[in-house]
């Protein structure tokens, strides 16, 4: 019986050991062939960098089809379409330093500004305006806001009186492109081209500009338009802009309207504006 038993428990053992050693055997094999086959396979990708590419792309496909799909937002791919920014390194070096130089001083970004900047030399090459009296003016009276708007209803970049000259945005779709900065932009500059003619002159057409043709001060916005102007005309020209003024120092200009005149004198001329925004 005993005898029976030990017979059974040694066939147990040696079937075991032989079952191990087919395995270990068989796995060694298996390992060797993957090895082999990885370097024929390197052998070969290095031989046909063709085969290689092909390969390359079918992973890259494999992994792009099985990339989770992107997290749904409420944002457009074609919002860059609206965006009124640009690259300040894609403008001639006169244009990026003054883009830069305003950026600096108004804490405004130098990419809005770059479009800003390029549209006013366009427009000043087409009216013979200097693009830097524009760039001043929007300057003084928004500090490069958009969306500005003074108490007496003066709106946009250039501070534009939108209920006076509503007649010029028509053709851009209607007076909320008033705050469209570009649309601002050509807009003022049309008032600004009516004031000049009406005055004669630069710094009477900036009177007529901010409404004050027909009162004896200014507020001395001619006075800080025209020394912004000097400023950026040497920013321009790749010199450091001067400290203070060349001219008069500027005084803070009122944000509220001129006082009614009596009944028997004639009403102020207000062509484009009453007052900037401080």
């Amino acid at each position: 019986m005993n005898k029976a038993f030990d017979a059974t428990a040694r066939g147990l053992r040696t079937f075991v050991s032989d079952v191990a050693d087919g395995f270990f055997e068989i796995t060694h094999n298996g390992f060797a062939l993957v090895g082999l086959a990885i370097v024929f396979a390197a052998l070969a990708l290095v031989a046909r960098p063709d085969l290689r590419k092909t390969g390359e792309e079918q992973l890259m496909g494999w992994l792009q089809s099985r990339k989770p799909a992107p997290e749904a937002t409420d944002l457009e791919p074609t919002a860059i379409e609206r965006t009124t920014a640009a690259s300040p390194g894609d403008l001639p070096k006169q244009q990026a330093a003054v883009a830069y130089w305003l950026s600096k001083k108004y804490r405004v970004a130098a990419e809005p500004l770059s479009v800003l900047v390029a549209e006013a030399y366009g427009i000043g090459k087409r009216t013979k305006i200097d693009p830097t009296l524009i760039l001043a003016i929007m300057a003084v009276e928004s500090s490069f806001n958009p969306f500005a708007q003074s108490q007496v209803g003066a709106q946009g970049l250039m501070q534009v009186m939108t209920r006076v000259h509503g007649d010029k945005y028509e053709s851009a779709g209607g007076t909320l492109t008033a705050f469209d900065p570009v649309t601002n932009m050509r807009v003022g500059v049309k008032v600004l081209q009516e004031c000049i003619a009406r005055a004669g002159s630069l710094e009477g057409g900036l009177r007529y500009y901010v409404g004050a043709a027909n009162l004896e001060d200014d507020g001395g916005y001619a006075s800080k338009v025209m020394a912004e102007h000097e400023r950026l005309l040497q920013v321009a020209n790749g010199r450091a802009p001067s400290v203070l003024p060349p001219a008069v120092r500027p005084q803070p200009i009122p944000v509220v309207a001129p006082a009614k005149q009596p009944e028997e004198a004639s009403e102020p001329a207000k062509v484009a504006l009453l007052s900037a925004v401080s």
